[in-house]
């Protein structure tokens, strides 16, 4: 599966469980630690992710930072959480604190929805006191997703980040100052377009004709861009649509095509999620490509090397009870009961034991 496939499998699980997450401990489990895991880090491997990372602050003792993510037993990465409906703007001093004492470069101050990224562009081992970069992942897009990817476990690498950490910064304050211009031209704005047009002195009266004109004009122009864009979309479309319709009409001539019967089995969400799952607990011991699944009518099941000689765990998602069925070493199945799918995270050994076992046959 591609990073993008998880993390807008993340978003849609996010967007669907939010409401039903009522405290900061199953903000952490339901959205944060797949995020983590997401990454490619190990969330039970504490060489690459320690929770309640002890950051002492002098003779204060017992701050804790939630995650810190390490790489080389280092460091990397510290991630202070809260439950997804708080404010996280009165949150960052928290962060700031714990940044100051560690020797990582970068610290994510999230609720589970939204994650505000931050360094030290101003002032060394001093975190600054706003985001270089944030986003919300129920609203997760490409260039997002492109960013995220500098994070991985594969490809982190602090001096391609932090190159990139400036242009973010500023970009980010420019799209800032560009939506306030819109909706409200300074007269610095309004100028600067008055000057090139109007010959004569810029008086109070000429600056008030000309800050209707600039904030009208703007809108017009932003409202055309997207015109034009949609305009073309549609074109293209509709010159695909011609090619597929003159395609099965020549089809049509020459055979009839025999149609397939419909299949009754459907894959939902859920099943994809825990597939995800399985797969992001695995990946640390083999191939993740290995890992497949099949869906049939009666259960949902991960397979290694797409060999039904190898299955790795069979869940059973549809209805109120929820089920996992493990293998043990004679291959028998063992059938537990989870009350969601983030439960198989419990189960991590057993599902790595059992995908290990084939290799060594």
């Amino acid at each position: 599966m591609d990073f993008i496939d998880l993390i807008k499998a993340l978003s849609e699980k996010v967007t669907r469980m939010k409401d039903t997450i009522q405290t900061e401990e199953a903000t952490k489990m339901a959205f944060i630690m797949p995020f983590i895991s997401a990454l490619g880090y190990d969330v039970f491997n504490p060489h690459e992710v320690v929770p309640e990372f002890v950051a002492d602050l002098g003779i204060k003792k017992g701050e804790k930072v939630d995650y810190c993510i390490l790489k080389d037993d280092n460091p990397i990465i510290i991630i202070e959480c809260k439950h997804w409906k708080e404010d996280l703007n009165v949150h960052n001093s928290q962060l700031h604190r714990y940044f100051h004492v560690t020797t990582s470069r970068f610290g994510i101050l999230t609720n589970g929805i939204i994650y505000k990224f931050y360094t030290d562009l101003v002032e060394s081992n001093k975190m600054d006191d706003k985001p270089f970069w944030e986003f919300n992942i129920t609203d997760i897009s490409d260039a997002n997703v492109f960013e995220l990817k500098k994070y991985q476990r594969n490809s982190f690498n602090v001096d391609s980040i932090l190159s990139s950490a400036t242009e973010l910064k500023f970009s980010r304050e420019v799209k800032k100052i560009l939506l306030e211009e819109f909706n409200n031209p300074s007269e610095a704005f309004v100028k600067h377009f008055a000057k090139q047009i109007h010959a004569g002195p810029m008086v109070a009266k000429v600056l008030e004709q000309f800050t209707g004109v600039v904030k009208r004009s703007l809108n017009q122009f932003i409202t055309d861009m997207i015109s034009d864009r949609l305009k073309s979309a549609l074109a293209s479309e509709e010159g695909r649509e011609r090619v597929d319709i003159a395609s099965r009409v020549e089809a049509d001539v020459t055979v009839t095509p025999v149609k397939e019967p419909e299949s009754k089995v459907i894959t939902h969400e859920i099943e994809k999620e825990a597939f995800f799952i399985v797969r992001s607990i695995l990946r640390t011991k083999i191939d993740a490509t290995r890992v497949v699944h099949r869906d049939t009518q009666s259960y949902f099941g991960i397979l290694l090397d797409d060999n039904n000689r190898k299955p790795i765990c069979r869940l059973y998602l549809e209805g109120t009870k929820k089920s996992l069925v493990l293998f043990d070493e004679n291959r028998k199945e063992v059938r537990i009961e989870i009350s969601s799918i983030d439960d198989i995270y419990n189960h991590a050994d057993q599902l790595q034991a059992t995908a290990l076992s084939y290799n060594s046959k």
